[in-house]
């Protein structure tokens, strides 16, 4: 099921053009307004983990963090090289997911951090800001969730 690395490709493709881009454009706090009330965007840098976790660590976390993106990497296409050739939803969700790693893990190789410029809130309820490759993960992972439950 290796065929579908091109969906890969194309989340750090889109990923990475879109961080390039607003950082060209934009400076760390700058933004736009696209939904009053729900959506924004704006220029974040994330040097932790998921929901900034880990974000006032001191500079270690950032090798931590490289070294489990490139482990789950290799988990994700050991995983899709053994998958039966008839698993089209679970090699489309690894993918996405395996893209989503691998265009934060640039960043952070990169940069030392992680560039975040989605920001969705209700009213005063904010979201921690989110990019593609954090999109491209969750929905990959939703899909296995989803996959999950129609099996049983």
């Amino acid at each position: 099921m290796l065929r579908y690395l091109w969906l890969s490709v194309a989340v750090i493709l889109l990923d990475q053009g879109v961080k390039v881009w607003l950082s060209q454009i934009w400076r760390v706090g700058q933004g736009i307004v696209v939904i009053p009330g729900f959506l924004n965007f704006r220029l974040v840098h994330n040097t932790g983990a998921a929901f900034s976790f880990l974000a006032g660590a001191g500079g270690w976390q950032r090798w931590l963090l490289v070294a489990i993106a490139l482990l789950v990497i290799v988990v994700l296409v050991a995983i899709l090289r053994r998958l039966k050739p008839g698993a089209h939803w679970i090699a489309i969700a690894l993918t996405l997911i395996l893209g989503g790693a691998m265009g934060n893990l640039i960043d952070r190789i990169r940069l030392g951090y992680v560039v975040d410029f989605i920001g969705v809130h209700w009213g005063n309820l904010y979201w921690p800001y989110f990019n593609i490759a954090d999109s491209a993960i969750s929905i990959g992972a939703v899909m296995l969730i989803i996959d999950a439950f129609r099996r049983h």
